[in-house]
Order: C-alpha cells, then structure tokens, then sequence
C-alpha cells in the first residue's frame, strides 16, 4: 500500500517508495507548481495514465546524465557540424510538448502526458520553471525536449523527433546550455539502453538525493530561456 498525499505540501520519506512497482511512492495530491517544484526539489515526479489518480514516483536506481559527459556518436557529430537546423530555447514549449504527449511509446497504449499534465507544465514555462529546447527546419519545428530547471538541476520529463536525430540535437544543445550555466545534472528519471547510449548512467537513489541538495541550491533564479542563447550549430569539442 502507499499513502495518500494530504493537502500539505509534505511527502513520504523516499525510502518508503515500493520496489514493484519500482520508485512508486505516494498517490493523490495535486499538479499546482507549488506542489510538483516541492516533488522534483525532493527526488520525486508524477507520472501516471488518464484512468489512474495522480501517482508519484522515484525509483531507485536513478538515471542521470551529467552535462559535460553527453556521448556524441560520429554520425550524430557529423548532423550537429553540417546539418541545417536552428535550435531555440522556450519558443514553442506548448507545441513541444503537445508533441511529445502526440508520440505512441514502445509498450505504452497511451501517453502519461495528459492533458491536465500539460497545463500544468505549461503554468510551470509561463512562471519560469520549465523549458524548451526546440530544433527548426526550414521554419517549421521538427523535434525538441523539455523539462523542469531547479537552481543547477535539470529534470529531462520528454522528447520527440519528427527528423533524423532532431532530438538528440536538441539534447546535444541543451548539454552544452547548461555547461555554460553551470549546472551539474539531469535528471532521465527511468533507466533505459537508449539513455545509457548518450551517456546517462544509474546511481544510487540516495546519491541522487544528496546531489539535489547541492545543486537545487546554486544557481539562476526562474526565468524564460533567451530564444537567440544557443547562436549557431553545436561545435563538438576535440
């Protein structure tokens, strides 16, 4: 069993989430900024389907991807040199995740991305919480990312990609976005073959939580992403 959330902002300890399902820790609640920034703050998100009640999780082992350990295949380092694209920053969140919620996944009938999710989040981009990284084609958006910054944390929530590799060139930017902001993780949530490929890897839960501490502390105050902050194509370094 676990518990109901009561309408404070208070959660259960993390070492109480269930194993199996993995991370699983509480349900009820609600989705105001208030409470999901207090869940991502702590090491915990929603995630559930439209039929379920809010439900919150964080599992243990934790996929993270440092910023400065992105691993760039040569095909994709080749796209990122000589591709013609333009990638922006917190143009078009609502069509990015829109986008992402449109995307049928492996195993999955339908998306986590309810609607009632994506005005949340879109109340977390208008109050400077989350962001956008977009890749553009000739004018028209053809893959991006999103997900939810906390001092010098990121939490990756979603992806898509309507052209070769257009997600991982959004990825590709963002790493290089936060280098220079100095943050010091991100956050991928679940463990995945296609995450650990780009150089995400598990850590322990506790770990995890402990380095939330640290970043969730520095850094920039909440505020919209400069649309023209990425200027020109990624330079893979040598």
């Amino acid at each position: 069993m676990i518990p109901w959330l009561p309408q404070d902002l208070v959660f259960p300890p993390l070492e109480s989430a269930l194993r199996d399902p993995n991370g699983l820790l509480a349900a009820g609640g609600d989705l105001s900024p208030q409470r999901i920034l207090a869940a991502y703050r702590r090491g915990i998100f929603p995630w559930y389907s439209a039929d379920d009640p809010i439900l919150w999780w964080s599992p243990d082992p934790r996929m993270v991807l440092l910023p400065d350990q992105l691993k760039i295949s040569r095909s994709l380092a080749k796209t990122l040199r000589n591709a013609d694209y333009e990638v922006r920053l917190d143009t078009a969140f609502a069509a990015v995740i829109g986008a992402c919620a449109g995307k049928p996944r492996d195993g999955q009938p339908g998306t986590w991305i309810t609607r009632e999710m994506q005005m949340a989040y879109l109340e977390l981009h208008r109050l400077g919480h989350a962001h956008s990284v977009e890749t553009w084609v000739a004018g028209k958006l053809v893959g991006g990312l999103y997900g939810i910054a906390l001092g010098a944390a990121f939490y990756g929530e979603s992806m898509f990609s309507d052209a070769r590799d257009a997600s991982k060139i959004a990825l590709a930017h963002l790493c290089a976005h936060l280098n220079r902001r100095g943050f010091g993780i991100i956050d991928c949530q679940m463990e995945t073959a296609h995450l650990a490929s780009l150089g995400a890897r598990p850590i322990p839960r506790r770990d995890f939580a402990a380095r939330l501490d640290e970043f969730c502390l520095r850094g920039d105050a909440p505020g919209h992403w400069a649309p023209d902050a990425i200027d020109g194509h990624y330079r893979r370094r040598p």
